[in-house]
């Protein structure tokens, strides 16, 4: 039985990893999304994560296409899974980002297409400076008074704007930020180390990063020029390959033949076992795919070799 570990000071459980809904209806159709979830759910999987803007970058897609595969999922299985999902990147008559009118509009949708009456974990999922932080912190702490929303979190923010919103709701008697969903990996560190880390530890806020696998780098699947064709992403790789990326493969590779593990679950491991992190999210567009991050849940990296990875990656 795969352990859970406890989403910061929340009630929200979850093995080391959590899987990303941003595929859903998008790269992965209607079935596969379904075969994708209920292997992830089998596998002893607690969380999903999703978010209403999934996926409007594409032509004829205008956002919750993602949600929607979900809650048709959850009314045809009958399984029993936390859904995580986010306002803040569509903008619509109500408003823009984090305005209230915006908030509470986009939560009633995200439900309604999900089919569930409370949403597990609620992300704002940037900030918005434009919108004083009382007035946003105060329309989300409606939802979770209304029931509409059970643990509040944040996505995208620094540690500055984090802690005052986080202040300012405590101040209020209004429930706080819980959850940070930064983007954090081997080979992009800068935006979560140091103070936004620090923060998290010393407050028990619960961190789910996202890109843990740097969009397919830390696969090994690009090791030089020649792979960068070998995907759309294939263009965003030649600047780590040029910087510090041969040189945490490298590492991943050291650690691959101790372990056995593939370079994707080293990736998965590695963000687990660093502190304040409750677990990775990673999609999976197959259930090919997703059977080989599975192992992630119970893979557990040595000190040594958590050492070796960090120095690379540095």
């Amino acid at each position: 039985m795969t352990d859970l570990r406890r989403l910061g000071a929340s009630h929200l459980h979850t093995p080391k990893l959590c899987l990303g809904g941003n595929v859903f209806g998008w790269t992965a159709d209607k079935a596969t999304s379904f075969a994708v979830l209920d292997a992830f759910v089998d596998a002893g999987g607690t969380l999903v994560d999703t978010a209403d803007v999934y996926s409007a970058w594409v032509p004829g897609h205008k956002g919750g296409e993602s949600e929607t595969v979900i809650g048709e999922w959850l009314k045809s299985s009958r399984k029993k899974v936390d859904v995580a999902t986010k306002v803040g990147m569509i903008p619509s008559a109500a408003g823009e980002k984090l305005a209230p009118a915006r908030i509470a509009e986009a939560c009633d949708a995200s439900l309604q297409r999900l089919g569930v009456e409370q949403i597990a974990l609620y992300y704002a999922h940037q900030d918005d400076e434009a919108t004083p932080q009382e007035d946003y912190m105060e329309a989300f702490g409606k939802l979770v008074a209304a029931g509409k929303v059970a643990v509040l979190g944040a996505s995208n923010f620094h540690a500055a704007r984090l802690k005052s919103a986080n202040d300012i709701a405590r101040a209020a008697g209004l429930p706080h930020f819980q959850v940070l969903q930064p983007e954090y990996n081997l080979v992009s560190r800068h935006k979560f180390e140091g103070e936004l880390q620090d923060y998290c530890v010393e407050h028990n806020i619960g961190v789910l990063p996202y890109y843990g696998l740097a969009s397919g780098f830390l696969t090994g699947k690009y090791r030089s020029a020649d792979d960068l064709g070998k995907s759309v992403r294939g263009g965003r790789m030649t600047e780590l390959l040029e910087g510090k990326g041969a040189a945490v493969l490298k590492a991943m590779d050291e650690v691959a033949a101790e372990t056995g593990a593939t370079l994707a679950q080293i990736a998965l491991a590695w963000l687990a076992a660093q502190p304040g992190i409750t677990a990775p999210i990673a999609s999976a567009t197959s259930v090919e795919q997703l059977e080989e991050l599975l192992p992630a849940m119970d893979l557990t990296l040595s000190a040594a070799q958590l050492d070796k990875l960090d120095a690379a990656g540095a």
